[in-house]
């Protein structure tokens, strides 16, 4: 059976307490003490994502659910595709942005959603749980579309009110019922220092009952891990490296943890824009905070990643390990607009801000002898029109749920960055009912 310890404790705690608490108590983040195996899938000859989700699942949570549940748990939250495209020779784009908000967020907030709800609260009471998520653009829409509607939940999103795109806010800010959305004035840090405040006070936590669905919770961070294995699988037998969109690093996180449980990389590519905080550790060996700088892939405009603290864990014993595996790049915005050019003037493909970042520096950094690059492709390019149209000269066709979305009215709250501020408006209004 899974156990979990604080990155900051050794102190061990089962599944549901990690899922319904989010953060540790001391402050650390929750990381497993060991995964089960994950190389060897027998499904090498299926080509459906949810396939290879449901083995991974079962190796995971199986001795928590049975196997019949943690199978079904990945067959019904995950049923939608993850494509492999090869854009240029020997690099590959994986196509996360096919869930119901089109963001690679939806793997994550999904099966999160489903598990806790196979998992059940712990609280004796069955109060409602209210999921405090902190969101730089993808993750508030996922996690409020993957519990919309569930019941004994509501989900409370902080947003930055001038970092994240229309279609991106349009997705917290329309669903409404158990969905109450916050714009911030200030960045995605100022929002995620809230959460962290928030759970900090027992008095909040147990007064809101609250949880997180950020990927401090490692209930979302861990089905991350699925679509490495799906890519791995696809390109079977070859290894290949990966090119990560960089923000709060949980996506690198989540492959770096496949890596660890037996799948097989050639290294990953750390691709950030000038908000560099992970090479900057990396380099230096010091955990220098700088405030972030807006950029055209907001939603890595991050100063203070929190799963850093996770890498760092993961590598304790071994530091000089995480150079070995992991390499770190950094581009600017001019760069990442003529990679959405260039790459559309090329091959005729599109891509968003943030997986322009991850595939420029593949390209950069690329050997086509050493074996082939997936870039990890983390939205749908139409969420980012005024980047993406204007670096391609065309127009780029939504998904019609995005339009739909867009298309319907929209409530959100404002607050400045205080905890004062936000427990009043939980007090006042989200909370009276």
């Amino acid at each position: 059976m899974l156990r979990f310890v604080s990155t900051r404790d050794s102190t061990s705690v089962p599944l549901e307490e990690v899922l319904f608490r989010g953060l540790a108590p001391d402050g650390g983040l929750y990381m497993p003490t060991s995964i089960p195996s994950l190389a060897g899938n027998p499904n090498s000859e299926e080509q459906e994502f949810r396939v290879t989700a449901a083995w991974a699942s079962s190796r995971l949570f199986s001795t928590q659910l049975g196997e019949t549940k943690a199978i079904r748990l990945a067959l019904e939250t995950l049923d939608f595709p993850i494509p492999l495209v090869e854009v240029s020779p020997g690099i590959h784009v994986l196509e996360l942005f096919h869930g119901p908000t089109h963001a690679f967020k939806d793997v994550g907030g999904q099966f999160m959603a489903g598990l806790m709800q196979y998992v059940g609260s712990p609280n004796s009471e069955k109060r409602t749980t209210t999921i405090l998520v902190a969101t730089s653009g993808d993750t508030g829409g996922a996690v409020a579309r993957a519990f919309h509607g569930r019941p004994k939940t509501r989900v409370v999103v902080l947003f930055p009110d001038e970092g994240v795109s229309l279609q991106q806010r349009c997705q917290m800010s329309t669903l409404g019922d158990n969905v109450f959305a916050i714009a911030v004035a200030g960045t995605f840090d100022d929002c995620q220092e809230l959460v962290k405040e928030a759970f900090a006070s027992e008095t909040l936590r147990d007064r809101y009952c609250l949880t997180s669905a950020n990927s401090i919770n490692l209930g979302r961070l861990l089905p991350q891990m699925f679509y490495y294995l799906h890519a791995t699988r696809l390109l079977s037998p070859t290894p290949a490296f990966f090119a990560v969109p960089s923000g709060n690093l949980g996506n690198l996180c989540a492959g770096l943890l496949a890596h660890t449980a037996g799948m097989p990389a050639l290294g990953f590519l750390s691709a950030m824009n000038v908000n560099d905080a992970l090479g900057r550790f990396m380099a230096t060996g010091n955990l220098s905070e700088q405030p972030s700088v807006p950029t055209v892939s907001s939603a890595m405009d991050v100063g203070k990643p929190s799963n850093l603290e996770r890498i760092r864990w993961l590598f304790r014993g071994n530091p000089n390990q995480l150079n070995d595996i992991v390499r770190c790049a950094s581009i600017d915005d001019s760069e990442t607009r003529r990679c959405i050019t260039e790459v559309h003037e090329q091959t005729g493909y599109v891509l968003d801000p943030h997986s322009a970042v991850a595939y420029h520096v593949a390209k950069r950094h690329h050997d086509l002898e050493a074996g082939p690059t997936v870039v990890l492709a983390t939205a749908h390019p139409a969420k980012f029109p005024d980047v993406v149209e204007t670096a391609i000269s065309s127009k780029v066709e939504p998904p019609q749920e995005l339009l739909a979305v867009m298309k319907r009215k929209e409530l959100f709250s404002e607050i400045k960055p205080t905890l004062r501020e936000l427990e009043a408006l939980l007090d006042e209004t989200i909370l009276d009912d």
